[in-house]
């Protein structure tokens, strides 16, 4: 149930990264959107979970050099790939650019990030 849960939240992460200029959705109904941002974040968490550990032990150095602030660019080609794949894959979910899918991670990461903390909040006091 919680890997149910971390997708949706994913999801509606995602959704909220497409008010930056160059992250769109593509022209669909409803249920069509949903679904590909729930199939947009299996992919997005997919390569989280298999490309990040390997570009951050290949890059660690670099994360040490610049305190951190590397992370911010690979997470950005991280969400580009994933938009890349998508696309690839037939989901209509397109990222154009590094730019746009530099500030989509990082409104996907602080979405995730208040959207957890709700979702821990709300399941605590259930």
């Amino acid at each position: 149930m919680g890997f149910l849960v971390q997708v949706l939240l994913t999801a509606v992460a995602v959704w909220v990264s497409t008010v930056i200029p160059g992250i769109d959705l593509g022209e669909a109904s409803t249920p069509a959107k949903i679904g590909t941002l729930v199939l947009v974040a299996l992919v997005f968490g997919l390569i989280n979970a298999i490309i990040k550990p390997v570009v951050k032990l290949l890059g660690c150095v670099f994360y040490l050099l610049t305190l951190g602030l590397f992370g911010l660019v690979v997470n950005g080609l991280l969400f580009w790939l994933a938009g890349y794949i998508s696309e690839a894959v037939g989901l209509p979910f397109e990222v154009t650019g590094f730019w746009p899918a530099f500030w989509g991670a990082i409104i996907v990461a602080i979405t995730g990030w208040v959207l957890n903390i709700v979702y821990e909040k709300v399941t605590d006091e259930a």
